[in-house]
């Protein structure tokens, strides 16, 4: 979104930095990049923020509400540019300036929704970018969901786009990780809308252990190595048990996405392994899948990092819900989950936090009645939003 760079100063904010609160201060940006800032009187011409809060711009590593704008109803497909844009207004709304947009990596017999679709979203997002049009800045998350046959094969496809920055090691076999009650996940394919039968159903489960036992050890294998030959992160997925943590350190990655247990979690920690739980998992105050809530983990030191997963609107609004659910968090670090954090562990150093030279991607958020509104964006110092 291209616009004039102009010097921008905005004064009476609190602006949040990385390691404190400026209740009554000021920012200048140009360039694209922060410029200064400071507390008390600004410099002449600012524009007066009204007390509202001016922090970084949200780093979001997955989220697959993509998939909601090219499928909004079941068997109907969106023009995937289209999609794309329509969901990357909503980020900029959220106050999420910069996006691992999470891509199914993964074809399944008789699914009808985006699996195997990942190319396809893949040069939408490539094709909405080279034309302007997106507010946010995109990357790559891909979805490896390792017992699936052409999983490698689809993986080797994407993985040389210069936008890759994240994959992560998924495994939903039936009975295991985030569904070890089998019964959840036919509560979750019923609620889908998809209407399957028990037998159907029934007939999904076989198909899905027998790609298990036949594919998976040699397709975690294959992604690792692919992972680390191309030097892109590795995440691993519902981590849930002593021996999922084994694994997650044999393969060295840096984020587990959503452990299901307190267990999983403190081991994953005392590994060094940064711990990504759900925004709305906090906002909701507890997982919908029945596994550990994101509260009790980061009330035991255990949070890293926050993803908005399948509701963009939650990232915003569970990073400053958690100094009130978690006294011991204060607000600079609770926008750390959402900001610094997820910046460093896919290698974006250059944002994340207010400081000089940094980019100027910036939010300003006014909150009422528990609910943040985002009144303004900037994207490397342009209105965006």
């Amino acid at each position: 979104m291209t616009s004039t760079r102009n010097e921008t100063v905005l004064d009476n904010a609190r602006i949040v930095l990385a390691d404190r609160v400026i209740e009554c201060g000021w920012i200048a940006f140009a360039d694209g990049r922060v410029a200064e800032f400071g507390e008390g009187n600004a410099p002449a011409g600012s524009e007066d923020a009204a007390g509202d809060l001016i922090m970084p711009g949200l780093i979001e590593l997955h989220t697959d509400h993509l998939e909601a704008h090219y499928v909004p109803r079941p068997k109907v497909f969106w023009d995937p540019i289209a999609a794309v844009v329509s969901y990357d207004g909503q980020l900029a709304t959220s106050g999420i300036t910069t996006v691992l947009d999470s891509l199914r990596v993964w074809r399944e017999d008789g699914a009808e929704e985006v699996d195997g679709r990942a190319g396809v979203l893949a040069e939408a997002i490539a094709s909405a970018r080279d034309a302007d049009m997106l507010r946010a800045d995109h990357f790559l998350h891909l979805r490896c969901e390792i017992p699936m046959p052409d999983v490698v094969e689809e993986a080797k496809e994407l993985i040389g786009r210069p936008d890759v920055r994240l994959m992560s090691l998924m495994d939903h076999t039936p009975g295991q990780r985030q569904f070890r009650d089998e019964n959840k996940l036919r509560d979750y394919y019923r609620g889908k809308g998809a209407g399957m039968t028990d037998a159907e159903l029934d007939t999904l489960f076989e198909r899905r252990f027998a790609y298990q036992k036949a594919h998976a050890a040699d397709n975690m294998r294959e992604i690792v190595a692919l992972a680390h030959l191309h030097e892109i992160p590795l995440a691993s997925h519902d981590d849930t048990t002593d021996e999922n943590v084994t694994d997650a350190i044999r393969d060295r990655v840096s984020v587990a996405e959503f452990p299901t247990t307190m267990e999983a979690a403190r081991g994953l920690h005392r590994a060094g392994i940064g711990i990504l739980m759900g925004a709305p998992n906090v906002v909701r105050g507890g997982s919908h899948s029945g596994n550990v809530a994101a509260v009790d983990l980061a009330r035991e030191g255990l949070l890293d990092i926050l993803s908005s997963d399948y509701i963009p609107s939650s990232l915003l609004m569970a990073a400053l819900q958690l100094p009130r659910r978690v006294p011991a968090i204060d607000l600079a670090s609770a926008i750390r989950t959402v900001t610094k954090t997820p910046a460093e562990a896919v290698g974006l150093a250059d944002r994340g936090e207010i400081a000089v030279g940094k980019r100027a991607d910036l939010i300003r958020v006014y909150v009422a009645r528990d609910v943040p509104v985002v009144r303004s964006v900037w994207r490397e110092g342009l209105r965006v939003a």
